[in-house]
């Protein structure tokens, strides 16, 4: 690479960050785990001494890789790190004259395939039943946490579709929700009528009451009024699922997993629920039929007598 290409890294980062946002129509979640990763890249690539753009060899990403690797990093986060850089040192390369893509053979370790945590029948009941109690009480906070799970577990949505939900997005009389979901993908996803009475509830009795002092459309919003912030959400799920038995992950996309797998235990179709869940390649959602399948062996070795 020559010297008449030479530019600051850490701005190049910048540009790279507002592409995706602007251009790519990437959400602001996944921008900001772009900019995670290639601000960690800057950081390593400084201490190296390489402060620009035309620094950014093959020899210092692999190095940084192997460094990751080394600090006991998962698989997954270093398969994630090398596809960031990848595709920041692609659009350098389109950008850029004169300029070669440094991450073009850049590769990570295979990420190891886990199955998603899914709660059983019972679990989602009794989380269910609990937000019920709570909505009962008429305490606003409580309406709008009973019509939060109720839709994140009826439609499996991300926890970022449902936070940018407006009021006008949900259609209570054909029960169905309008959401925006990857690469700002518009979908519709339907929902039953225990969300709607929740929904119905919130808007009536719980939204009316917090959302008096700021004017919003936003559809759900916290105790002061204002729009409803992911992590809100993340802490909502997190408590009810710390009493809940199982290991892995306690966010809202627990209750997206549990979602999808239901369904194909009902005998959803795969398609139908790839097109419910938004997923641009069927085998992502064909993930989920290898967890209906091990539910099925699991209830298989318990119940039957010659196991």
């Amino acid at each position: 690479m020559g010297d008449d290409w030479r530019v600051e890294l850490a701005r190049t980062v910048d540009d790279f960050a507002a592409h995706l946002a602007a251009e790519r129509g990437f959400s602001e979640h996944t921008v900001r785990s772009y900019r995670s990763d290639l601000g960690q890249l800057v950081e390593f690539a400084a201490a190296r001494g390489a402060d620009d753009a035309s620094e950014l060899d093959l020899e210092l990403l692999r190095d940084w890789l192997w460094r990751g690797s080394q600090a006991g990093l998962a698989k997954s986060t270093l398969a994630r790190r090398a596809a960031s850089a990848r595709s920041f040192s692609a659009w350098l390369a389109r950008t850029t004259p004169n300029s070669a893509d440094a991450a073009a053979r850049l590769r990570a370790p295979r990420s190891d395939r886990h199955l998603p945590r899914v709660l059983n029948r019972g679990q989602m009941d009794a989380i269910l039943e609990r937000v019920a109690i709570r909505a009962d009480s008429g305490d606003p906070v409580g309406i709008r946490d009973q019509a939060i799970v109720e839709l994140l577990y009826a439609s499996a949505l991300r926890v970022s579709e449902l936070t940018g939900l407006a009021v006008r997005d949900v259609d209570l009389g054909r029960l169905t929700v309008r959401v925006l979901g990857k690469g700002s993908k518009e979908r519709v996803v339907p929902f039953g009528i225990p969300a709607q009475r929740a929904i119905s509830l919130w808007l009536n009795q719980g939204r009316s009451v917090l959302a008096t002092s700021i004017p919003t459309d936003t559809m759900f919003v916290g105790a002061k009024g204002m729009p409803l912030t992911p992590r809100t959400v993340y802490e909502l799920v997190s408590r009810l699922l710390a009493t809940v038995p199982g290991a892995g992950p306690s966010g809202p996309h627990t209750l997206r997993h549990t979602a999808a797998t239901h369904l194909l235990d009902g005998g959803a179709d795969l398609r139908a629920v790839q097109e419910l869940l938004g997923h641009a390649s069927l085998g992502t959602t064909q993930l989920y039929t290898h967890v209906s399948t091990e539910r099925l062996r699991e209830s298989y070795r318990l119940a039957h007598p010659r196991a």
